[in-house]
């Protein structure tokens, strides 16, 4: 081979190489492109997915306080339900309860205790009255009665007479109970007691404070 040969042999060489090295650097930066481009993808994926957890734990969340708040409402409206019947109801047992049991008149109160000692045997010694207006002005006006009551008579037949003061048709209210002596098997007992006159059209029960007698309460007498 001549020296021109080998010279051109040479430079056609240098010539392949430097083209081999150039593509080289092309496909390096390739790769190294693609891989960046690839870890890129996977942090988006890996973010995408961290996010959508994220998402689906906060609507787990919400949905799970809903439905709480769901259910705690729908137990606080429950004892609303059917509340004009209730109350429809609970106005009929009133009014029957004020015209079953509750007296009108002073004359009413005297007679019932007047029968009642009169039915277990012991003997009403006083009563004083004391009144005062409980609902002034409203449909279920009443006027309380209070009642300081003096009895005396055997022990047996004085717990009978307040177990019936208890179970009378009468509405009675038994505050205080006080022995106050016992002399020859005599027991002496003092009662407060409470009930309540009713109002009906065109009656106004008595007020202010009256002292009944023994034969007023035993006959019963009238309302002063």
């Amino acid at each position: 081979m001549t020296t021109t040969s080998q010279a051109r042999f040479a430079g056609n060489l240098q010539t392949l190489s430097d083209r081999a090295r150039v593509l080289m650097t092309r496909l390096n930066l390739y790769y190294a492109a693609v891989a960046l481009l690839t870890v890129v993808n996977l942090y988006l994926l890996a973010q995408m997915a961290l996010a959508w957890r994220a998402a689906n734990s906060q609507n787990a969340t919400a949905l799970e306080q809903q439905t709480i708040a769901m259910k705690t409402a729908e137990i606080a409206t429950k004892p609303l339900e059917g509340l004009d019947g209730k109350l429809s109801e609970a106005t009929a047992d009133s009014d029957q309860f004020y015209a079953k049991r509750l007296p009108i008149a002073y004359s009413d109160v005297v007679a019932e205790l007047g029968e009642l000692t009169k039915k277990q045997g012991v003997k009403l010694t006083r009563v004083q009255y004391a009144d005062s207006p409980v609902l002034e002005g409203a449909t279920g006006a009443l006027t309380e009665v209070r009642m300081d009551a003096s009895l005396s008579g055997d022990y047996r037949p004085l717990v009978l007479f307040i177990n019936s003061l208890e179970r009378d048709k009468m509405f009675f209210l038994i505050r205080g109970v006080t022995l106050t002596g016992q002399q020859s098997g005599t027991v002496g007992l003092r009662l407060s007691l409470t009930t309540y006159l009713r109002s009906t059209k065109g009656l106004i029960p008595a007020t202010g404070s009256q002292n009944t007698s023994p034969s007023d309460a035993a006959g019963g007498g009238k309302a002063r």
